[in-house]
């Protein structure tokens, strides 16, 4: 075990060091791990001698020059910014070293954009990352209404013609889905631009549909047995197995999201009620009921696997340091994970959302039941697993011409 008070920082960081040490091991970081990160911000603090600055120096470029002079001297780990985030985070926290600069949006595309991805989060109510995926999408769109002098958009004469034409080129080099999110996303900047008074009449219909049969495919949830084996392939006698279970219950028996299951924060479970609040899209929150089958699972990883110096409020939270939140995509590492583990192949969170829908339809919940434990604001998205009720549609199904009775 590595005595942290044996690595010596000198020079402008020194009076921090054992503030940050302290941090560290708050954070859940292991004694070699805490070290590497002393060890670093000694070599950090020697090197802003050698350059004659200070810590308030420390801006983006300056952490960015000091990776590369480190990579000069020969280091081989530890040679990017994010190798020093912790450091960063915890001096940004004294008011030691100034706030991570905001660039400006540069050029009239990203301006527009900016403004667009404000006007989704603000007034459309989208998550960061919805927010990101639509403006991903029509960059290419506003890219083109570049002027020749490069200060401006093309937008007063934009016709239905331009829209189409955009359409048409982009769409078919990409799959369906991703044509899909690009005409979604187009017709949500043409209705944006003309509210706006960008445009001066309204464009929105003039983007093409995408080809394809709404419901065509049938929903691919685990069978009975699989799922028994996935939630097999946890270690419950270990902390980061009873997270990962904890968490397999949530979105087989509940149907969550991956992002939802991301933003659940401890006091969304109200044990006393039987009920948890869950946060949805467009920052919708519903509440459900909490099966007793969910709640010892979540009642196991509280009272032995989620660490007491986790920071924050959030229900799941990572195994190693820093101990913050998990992401989504974290969520949908811990079932990718598991399911590679268990021998089923390629697993994604969202199956066992199709997963949870159809073991209620198995247990003779009707399609308006399991639209509001999914939470849909259409019953038309629910009417996709009544495909899936393989004994209902036998019943119905007329036999074919010609065909034996």
């Amino acid at each position: 075990m590595t005595d942290l008070s044996r690595v010596r920082v000198s020079g402008p960081l020194e009076p921090f060091a054992a503030g940050f040490a302290s941090e560290l091991v708050r954070q859940g970081y292991a004694s070699q791990p805490a070290a590497q990160q002393l060890r670093l911000m000694a070599h950090l603090s020697r090197w802003l001698v050698a350059e004659r600055k200070d810590a308030a120096a420390l801006s983006a470029a300056v952490v960015e020059a000091f990776g590369v002079s480190r990579r000069a001297a020969g280091y081989s780990n530890h040679l990017t910014d994010m190798s020093l985030r912790p450091l960063l985070v915890y001096l940004r926290g004294l008011g030691v070293v100034p706030v991570q600069e905001v660039l400006a949006p540069d050029g009239p595309v990203e301006v527009a954009l900016a403004r667009y991805r404000r006007y989704l989060m603000v007034e459309r109510g989208l998550s960061v990352i919805t927010a990101r995926v639509y403006v991903d999408a029509v960059r290419p769109f506003l890219a083109g209404r570049v002027l020749p002098d490069g200060l401006g958009l093309g937008l007063g004469d934009l016709g239905a013609g331009d829209v189409t034409a955009f359409v048409v080129a982009r769409c078919p080099a990409q799959s369906r889905a991703a044509a899909k999110h690009t005409v979604t996303a187009l017709r949500s900047l043409l209705a944006y631009l003309h509210v706006e008074g960008e445009i001066g009449r309204p464009l929105a219909a003039a983007v093409p549909s995408v080809a394809g049969w709404r419901l065509a495919g049938l929903p691919r949830g685990l069978e009975p047995g699989q799922v028994r084996i996935l939630l097999a392939a946890c270690d419950r006698d270990s902390a980061s197995g009873r997270r990962n279970f904890a968490i397999l219950m949530m979105l087989v028996r509940l149907g969550l999201r991956a992002g939802e299951v991301a933003a659940l924060a401890l006091e969304d479970v109200n044990w006393r009620a039987g009920e948890i609040t869950v946060r949805g899209k467009a920052n919708r929150s519903e509440r459900l009921p909490l099966p007793a089958d969910v709640g010892d699972a979540i009642s196991a990883y509280l009272q032995d696997g989620r660490p007491a110096s986790a920071r924050g409020r959030a229900l799941f939270v990572r195994v190693k340091a820093p101990l913050g939140p998990l992401t989504s995509s974290a969520v949908s590492g811990v079932v990718a994970a598991a399911a590679g583990r268990a021998g089923l192949g390629g697993v994604g969170a969202h199956r066992l959302r199709h997963t949870a829908a159809t073991e209620m339809l198995r247990a003779g919940a009707s399609l308006p039941e399991i639209g509001q434990v999914l939470r849909h604001r259409h019953m038309s998205t629910t009417a996709i697993y009544a495909k899936a009720d393989r004994e209902a549609l036998r019943e119905i199904a007329r036999p074919w011409p010609g065909g034996r009775g």
